[in-house]
């Protein structure tokens, strides 16, 4: 007897679904770049300080990941910077100004990451 895969055969309510994801089109969450990936806002990379003592952190923003997901690019990220950070509301928060490693390596993940702010 053959394996048999799971994959929804038929569904009312949710549209056509991506083929990675396995999620409605509208909610895909996959890298740009990918077949099925739907995106439409980019990724903005700042920096702040406001509430900080005068220092400051590198923010990415707009990421439409779950929050597992999040941390785990997170972690990631600031492995390849070498600094502390944190997740606060969806935005990656990295101690020091990386903003042009940072960038870099979302794009290399399939983002359309962009610097923001001055």
């Amino acid at each position: 007897m053959a394996a048999m895969t799971s994959r929804i055969v038929y569904s009312t309510g949710l549209g056509s679904l991506c083929p990675n994801c396995r999620r409605p089109v509208r909610e895909c969450v996959c890298p740009k770049g990918a077949p099925g990936a739907v995106r439409a806002a980019g990724v903005r990379v700042g920096r702040e300080t406001q509430g900080r003592a005068g220092r400051g952190v590198t923010t990415v923003r707009g990421l439409a990941l779950p929050e597992a997901d999040i941390q785990a690019l997170a972690t990631r990220l600031k492995k390849r910077c070498g600094a502390g950070g944190t997740v606060q509301g969806g935005v990656i928060e990295i101690q020091g100004d990386h903003r042009d490693v940072v960038v870099a390596e979302l794009i290399k993940l399939g983002w359309s990451a962009k610097k923001s702010g001055g």
